[in-house]
C-alpha cells in the first residue's frame, strides 16, 4: 500500500457550498490530519464543515465562529478525520469570500 501526503488550499470561500474542497476516492482511505480556516475579513465569520458519504450529509462543524483576521484550527495537534470512500467535504461561511483554507491529508491506496 501506498501513503500519499496531500495539501488544498482554497481561497475566498463563502456562502455557496456547490464545489466540494475533497472528494475521497472509491478505493482509497483518506485521513485529513490538519484544517486550518483563515478569516479575511474585520467580521466575526461562521463557518461550516459538512461530510456526505453518498447517503448521508452531516455537520463536521457548524457555524463556528472565526475571529476577524484570525485562524482557527479546526483539526491539529494529534487529532485525525478518518473519511469513508466517496466522502465530500464542503465548506462554507456566512460571509462572501472570507475564509482561506489548508487542509493536509494522508490517501493510502
Amino acid at each position: 500500500m501506498a501513503s500519499t501526503f496531500r495539501n488544498i488550499l482554497k481561497t475566498n470561500i463563502g456562502t455557496s457550498g456547490a464545489t466540494p474542497v475533497l472528494t475521497t476516492g472509491a478505493t482509497a482511505k483518506t485521513t485529513v490530519i490538519g484544517l486550518s480556516l483563515s478569516n479575511l475579513t474585520e467580521n466575526v465569520v461562521l463557518a461550516n464543515i459538512r461530510l456526505n458519504d453518498g447517503t448521508t450529509n452531516a455537520y463536521f462543524v457548524k457555524e463556528v465562529p472565526v475571529p476577524p483576521n484570525q485562524s482557527l484550527r479546526v483539526i491539529n495537534g494529534g487529532e485525525k478525520l478518518i473519511l469513508g470512500s466517496s466522502t465530500t467535504v464542503t465548506i462554507t461561511s456566512n460571509i462572501d469570500n472570507s475564509l482561506d483554507l489548508v487542509m493536509s491529508f494522508v490517501e493510502i491506496t
